[in-house]
């Protein structure tokens, strides 16, 4: 008969496996990778949120959605170049803020709507992001050509 170790320790070692992958992943990402990433990690924390509403956890609650609002805040807004970026970049760290507001709405008051809002925010953002980062580039013609 077949031994294996308690599910937790599976668990853990999984965890660690899947670690070492993220951790792969970002050293060796585009800063555009990056922001996706970031982007991904914040709506899965939503949805974990969501997840601890229905189950009246409330100390996963809170622990998940302070990891979006980090993610959100310290990664993304924080990555936001104003100066470069003018009316787009003012318009998207009003949209961070935006989020943030109603992931706070939604932690204070223990609010699906609230949480639903910021995710389909981000959603948008995050689909807005992935089509203007994974559009082809046209190649230039060298002089001469």
């Amino acid at each position: 008969m077949m031994s294996y170790a308690p599910r937790t320790t599976r668990q853990r070692s999984a965890q660690s496996y899947a670690s070492i992958g993220l951790e792969t992943e970002v050293l060796s990402a585009t800063p555009e990778r990056l922001i996706s990433l970031l982007m991904q990690g914040a709506l899965a924390a939503m949805g974990k949120a969501a997840l601890y509403m229905q189950h009246d956890n409330h100390e996963g609650r809170r622990l998940t959605i302070s990891k979006a609002i980090d993610i959100v805040d310290s990664g993304l807004k924080a990555s936001v170049d104003r100066e470069a970026g003018g009316e787009v970049a003012s318009s998207l760290v009003a949209s961070y803020d935006l989020i943030i507001r109603h992931l706070l709405l939604a932690n204070l008051n223990n609010s699906r709507e609230s949480l639903e809002i910021a995710q389909q925010m981000l959603g948008t953002v995050s689909q807005a992001w992935h089509e203007a980062t994974m559009t082809p580039k046209p190649i230039e013609q060298t002089a001469g050509a």
